[in-house]
């Protein structure tokens, strides 16, 4: 009882592809699944703060593929592509292999990554900004990005308390039961002077009706027609705070006069 399913991996095969595309047979998977976390594990420690959302790793025959989905790909590339070929160098020596590719792959809304969304909270919170404050700046700029939901669990000793306690924030959205709708989900930490505080986070993206296409390189390129529509909506929440906005200013001018 209590036990929940990773909302990633629960959709796996249905609209969400693998992260790791490569066969193994029963005498080297075991040694291809920890290279992988490896890379993972280093290269997130190496691009800190390079702002990556996930790792994609590719095998073929002596090759190694490894594509970085960031929101700032010119940390990683670096001046004049010198910093792409050391960590493509690094890369070498740890896997032992001669033939190691590295692309990079922009995400054009970070607002609507889960990690990166999570990430950002982790940072602020890490500088000592309130996290209630921080939680619902983030909550507010995924939902004008046109996201139709968003949760954001975060458990430790929040605002340094004794007594460690968890905090949610919820607004729109999120059904995680229904295979269909796109939820991107993160699990980040932050470091802070009195300990970790875990923070979760849950995006709804919108429904997938028809067949998408499980490669997640494929999908990061081409947000498919669900977006474009989410933008639009978007477009129209802005426009609907703006008229709020100027409707405050201008019922304050009002009694400003009297």
């Amino acid at each position: 009882m209590g036990q929940k399913a990773n909302p990633i991996g629960n959709r796996l095969g249905i609209i969400r592809g693998w992260d790791s595309n490569w066969f193994g047979s029963k005498n080297d998977f075991a040694g291809k699944l920890i290279e992988d976390n490896k890379i993972r594990t280093y290269l997130n420690a190496r691009i800190n703060k390079g702002g990556i959302s996930k790792i994609v790793i590719e095998r073929t025959l002596g090759k190694l593929i490894v594509t970085i989905h960031t929101s700032k790909p010119g940390i990683i590339i670096g001046k004049g592509g010198g910093e792409v070929d050391r960590v493509k160098e690094e890369l070498k020596k740890l896997t032992g292999k001669d033939d190691v590719q590295i692309n990079i792959l922009e995400i054009r809304r970070p607002e609507l990554d889960a990690t990166i969304v999570g990430d950002t909270i982790a940072r602020q919170i890490e500088n000592r900004i309130n996290f209630k404050r921080a939680t619902k700046m983030a909550i507010a700029s995924t939902l004008r990005m046109g996201a139709e939901g968003i949760k954001v669990k975060l458990s430790g000793r929040l605002g340094g308390a004794e007594i460690a306690r968890s905090e949610e924030f919820k607004q729109g959205r999120v059904p995680l039961h229904t295979f269909r709708m796109d939820i991107d989900y993160a699990n980040v930490f932050a470091q802070t002077v009195y300990g970790k505080i875990g923070i979760k986070v849950w995006i709804c993206k919108g429904e997938v009706l028809g067949k998408r296409e499980l490669n997640p390189n494929f999908v990061s390129k081409n947000d498919g027609g669900g977006n474009d529509r989410r933008e639009r909506g978007g477009d129209r929440g802005d426009r609907r705070d703006d008229r709020r906005s100027g409707g405050r200013d201008n019922r304050g001018g009002g009694r400003g006069r009297n």
